[in-house]
């Protein structure tokens, strides 16, 4: 079975996060993805440690299923390479500032005047117009300013930065889910379009429930560390090694839990008795449930409320996710040969489909300019050329 988009190019203009997670999100679905990298020093995340020998981790985390070509933006026939390129792609990403893109010759209007079929997406941080439109922007700025900070962390403490780059990773997965409708319509109207989110707006449209609070009932949700916002118990608990958390966020649930904690007076305790009195009065209640929970370990509590169909799990160090045999068994890391590093560990998608035949790892994050001669080549390049470009600093490999 082919991969879904393997009849798709891409030219992936970006850098950093956001827009390279997009182009490996369209990479791992058989997208023939071509990393742009700006010479001289190629894309910011590789000079982010630590490395391994002298490869960033942060450069390796995004880049994987891709091919790569170097190319000076500041020489206009490097310019010239981009364009010719993107008149021979199904797609063209990038995040530069808004109006960068315009000034190089490179903006959505030039690009598919010579190529109608092309879908264009863009990232910016806070959109192409508005107030803020020409404002850079950065993860955690948007996390501040969407809201997300301030649901974040404990109620008498500072509003908190989640602990993964939730900014840049949801604009990247949005404009790659917006990218792949674009495809599909392009198979009915022949024509391609424009496709653009940013940092702000993929967050603020991630609020969902606590957005929903504020737009219907003019509640504003603030922060409440690991409970939950509807029930109790729902959150962590505080186990002989740990924390655990657990989601016993029904009735019957909740009477299960209290037979398994040798609490059955709580049932019918009047504190206690519905989730709205144990919503009221929680913290009284899980200061007598951590009493029972540090009576044995979190992995072991979470196996006893599994048998009696209550959601439950230890809070793992990230060394302790890997590790993990339901990890392990799902095949979250896959291996894959470095030209320099052997063999390496990457994370796989976690999406599985009939496509990717067990494996979505397929080529290792590339080198600065590793396939600048062959992408060159395939757009009708001749060798002299190559080798003009090469010799005048143009393009590297």
């Amino acid at each position: 079975m082919p991969l879904p988009l393997e009849s798709i190019r891409v030219l992936d203009l970006t850098r950093a996060l956001a827009g390279p997670f997009c182009t490996m999100c369209l990479a791992d679905f058989g997208a023939d993805v071509i990393k742009v990298e700006s010479l001289p020093k190629g894309d910011m995340t590789r000079n982010w440690g630590p490395y391994d020998q002298d490869i960033a981790a942060y450069y390796l985390s995004i880049n994987r299923n891709k091919r790569d070509i170097a190319v000076n933006f500041r020489n206009p026939k490097g310019l010239e390479i981009l364009r010719r390129l993107a008149a021979d792609v199904d797609v063209v990403v990038e995040n530069f500032k808004p109006g960068r893109a315009d000034e190089m010759g490179l903006g959505c209007d030039t690009l598919r005047a010579a190529n109608p079929k092309l879908i264009y997406a863009s990232i910016t941080g806070f959109g192409r117009s508005g107030p803020y439109g020409d404002w850079p922007g950065f993860d955690q700025i948007a996390q501040g300013m969407s809201g997300v900070m301030s649901l974040t962390g404990y109620a008498d403490g500072d509003p908190t930065r989640t602990g993964v780059p939730f900014g840049d990773v949801a604009a990247g997965m949005w404009t790659a889910m917006g990218i792949c409708a674009a495809v599909a319509q392009r198979h009915e109207t022949g024509v391609g379009q424009r496709v653009e989110t940013s940092l702000l707006a993929s967050l603020v449209g991630m609020l969902n429930v606590q957005g929903q609070r504020y737009l219907s009932a003019n509640d504003i949700a603030g922060r409440i560390g690991n409970y939950h916002m509807a029930a109790y118990p729902y959150g962590t608990c505080e186990a002989s090694d740990g924390q655990l958390n657990i989601g016993a966020a029904t009735q019957p649930m909740w009477e299960k839990l209290c037979h398994l904690l040798g609490l059955d007076e709580l049932i019918e305790d009047p504190d206690y008795v519905d989730n709205a009195k144990r919503m009221e009065n929680r913290e009284a209640l899980c200061e007598i449930l951590n009493q029972r929970f540090r009576t044995d370990t979190a992995i072991a509590w979470t196996h006893k409320l599994v048998e009696i169909v209550i959601p439950a799990g230890p809070v793992y160090t990230v060394d302790e996710v890997f590790a993990d045999p339901q990890v392990v068994h799902q095949n979250m890391v896959e291996e894959v040969d470095h030209p320099k590093l052997g063999r390496i560990k990457q994370l796989a998608n976690p999406l599985r489909m009939d496509a990717f035949e067990g494996k979505t790892v397929r080529t290792p994050p590339p080198g600065l300019g590793e396939h600048t001669r062959a992408v060159l080549t395939g757009a009708g390049y001749a060798d002299s050329e190559i080798d003009a470009l090469l010799e005048t600093g143009v393009v590297a490999e």
